[in-house]
């Protein structure tokens, strides 16, 4: 296996030769076109400066370390294609995303393997190099043969990502359109493996890689971000895309992020979103950042203090988005005070016509809007809470506090 194996430092400077085994010059580069093969070389760079030429894969024979041997000796001009993916210039020494590992790496050598099509040879993206190994190869190149250098770096260990998971970072949408570079890796990721990989990023990067994400994945992603760099990504992108995104934030999570915004910035979010999350996002901004009003989610599940257990089920099954964090229902009077609260568990012990008021817990401790962030942290500590409701001047709820949230106060402090 290892003499179908060619790493990228020997393919540069290789000798490229006629039918008749004369050199006619040297390999300086190979393009990949993705659209026709995610992986196949497509094509040889050969020559430089303003002599570049072409040749297609169809037209070479054999490829070895004693070089590349044409079937055809047609050899074009090398025009720019911005459908190719040149493998010197656009991945060798540049920032690409392991999807497997969930990092970003340099990438120091590419190995390709060489097989048999037919009768004649072609050659295919393996892996991407990133070790010590890769280096060594690097240190070498060019002064000592290639096969020698073979041996030489056999005790090292190789370290290496399958081309299949590494995501190509692309800051120009047009050219990673013709590029076919997707990111569906990237979106099945856990939000803070995302979130590490985009601060690990420049800021073009970062901004290109949320852009082009599916918006939930992505605001999944920016919750999870340090602050600073939330704030340049989502002032950074389009109006329309950063309101798409800030619609699938949690409303308390967007409310922190567009209060830091510039003005005119957060204006223009707003004219891109619906009315209804705009709606809540607008009334949290009302509310000081370190108040209970400015930590709460105007998300959570309420239902009059008639409900019965089957009543709450139906309830649950209406509000699946919320369920990952869901840990207790609220329950309302006719005004839509606060008149207890039911924790979740308690629904699985209770036969479906049990009224949830007998569920409820003994004591329900809630907290006015305009409550200090001091005082809520303290409440938290004191009772070991999950939650903690927020009522308005009139005791009706307007919002929930979870344990998440005072976590997040606990770090920034």
């Amino acid at each position: 296996m290892a003499e179908r194996l060619l790493y990228l430092t020997e393919l540069v400077g290789l000798k490229v030769r006629d039918r008749r085994g004369r050199t006619i010059g040297r390999i300086r580069d190979a393009a990949l076109v993705p659209l026709i093969d995610p992986s196949r070389v497509d094509r040889f760079l050969v020559g430089g400066g303003w002599a570049w030429l072409t040749i297609r894969h169809e037209h070479v024979d054999t490829i070895s370390l004693d070089g590349l041997r044409l079937r055809e000796e047609i050899l074009t001009p090398y025009h720019e294609d911005e459908y190719t993916l040149r493998v010197v210039r656009d991945l060798l020494d540049q920032q690409i995303i392991d999807a497997q590992g969930r990092k970003v790496v340099r990438v120091t050598d590419i190995t390709f393997e060489i097989r048999s099509v037919g009768q004649r040879d072609e050659l295919y993206i393996l892996e991407v190099d990133i070790g010590l190994r890769s280096v060594f190869r690097r240190l070498f190149q060019g002064v000592l043969p290639p096969r020698w250098i073979r041996k030489l770096q056999a005790p090292i260990r190789p370290n290496s990502i399958p081309w299949q998971f590494c995501n190509i970072v692309e800051p120009d949408p047009q050219r990673r359109l013709r590029l076919n570079i997707t990111n569906e890796l990237l979106e099945k990721m856990h939000p803070a493996d995302l979130a590490d990989i985009v601060e690990a990023l420049g800021p073009e990067e970062r901004e290109a890689i949320i852009a082009s994400i599916d918006s939930e994945v992505a605001a999944e992603a920016l919750s999870e971000v340090e602050p600073e760099i939330q704030t340049s990504i989502l002032e950074a992108l389009e109006p329309e895309k950063a309101a798409e995104i800030v619609e699938e934030m949690a409303p308390d999570e967007a409310a922190d992020l567009l209060g830091v915004l510039e003005e005119e910035k957060t204006e223009q979010i707003f004219e891109q979103m619906e009315t209804e999350p705009k709606a809540e996002v607008r009334e949290l901004l009302e509310f000081a950042e370190d108040t209970a009003g400015g930590l709460m989610d105007t998300r959570f599940v309420a239902l009059h203090e008639s409900a019965t257990v089957a009543d709450a089920f139906a309830a649950l099954r209406g509000n699946e988005e919320l369920l990952e964090t869901l840990n207790t229902l609220f329950l309302i009077d006719g005004e839509e005070r606060l008149a207890g609260a039911v924790p979740l568990g308690r629904l699985f012990v209770a036969s479906s016509s049990t009224p949830l008021k007998a569920l409820a817990a003994p004591t329900t401790i809630s907290v006015p809007v305009s409550e200090r962030q001091e005082q809520i942290v303290e409440l938290f500590d004191k009772y070991n809470l999950l939650t903690l409701p927020v009522v308005d001047d009139e005791g009706k709820l307007e919002g929930v506090i979870t344990a998440d949230d005072i976590i997040s106060v606990l770090r920034e402090r």
